[in-house]
């Protein structure tokens, strides 16, 4: 791995690297086969997929907790899928100066529009980017776009990529 992550948290004593870590949260064990695409996807690219669920209501004290820690803890973005209220990401994001990724989830009354709503609506100054309803993988590839700014091999993994969809 070249780029941004040649120094810190991810070198390991012998010099050697640890690939970047990604937190991928989620509101519910009932959300992994949403959340799963961006576990892998994240994999292909050499990233690092941490899955937690942790939940924006019943467990906020200790979502607040990891995402406060998340940066010291070698965590270079995360990404957070939750339905309905949604509020998962935002939580995150107020909590930690990463880049916050937010999945809308289906499912629910309205699909998964409710769970859009209230992630890509955020107060001025606390941004999340927000992908489409269960786009997980894109949420993914939006953080490899991310690290690829500063590491030329995620960025032509990336062009490899393009490459392969178009056929």
């Amino acid at each position: 791995m070249t780029g941004a992550f040649a120094t810190g948290e991810n070198t390991r004593q012998d010099g050697s690297m640890d690939s970047p870590k990604v937190a991928v949260l989620m509101g519910s064990p009932r959300d992994a086969d949403k959340m799963a695409p961006a576990v892998e996807t994240l994999g292909r690219f050499g990233l690092e997929a941490d899955e937690r669920v942790m939940s924006a209501h019943r467990t906020p004290d200790a979502v607040a907790a990891f995402a406060r820690g998340a940066r010291e803890a070698g965590y270079v973005a995360l990404i957070c899928g939750a339905g309905m209220a949604a509020h998962l990401a935002g939580v995150c994001a107020a909590h930690t100066t990463l880049p916050v990724v937010g999945v809308p989830l289906s499912g629910g009354a309205l699909g998964g529009i409710d769970a859009l709503y209230a992630t890509v609506q955020m107060p001025k100054g606390i941004p999340v980017a927000t992908v489409a309803v269960d786009g997980s993988m894109n949420a993914a590839l939006l953080v490899v776009e991310m690290l690829a700014i500063s590491d030329p091999g995620l960025a032509a993994a990336l062009d490899d990529h393009r490459r392969e969809m178009a056929g």
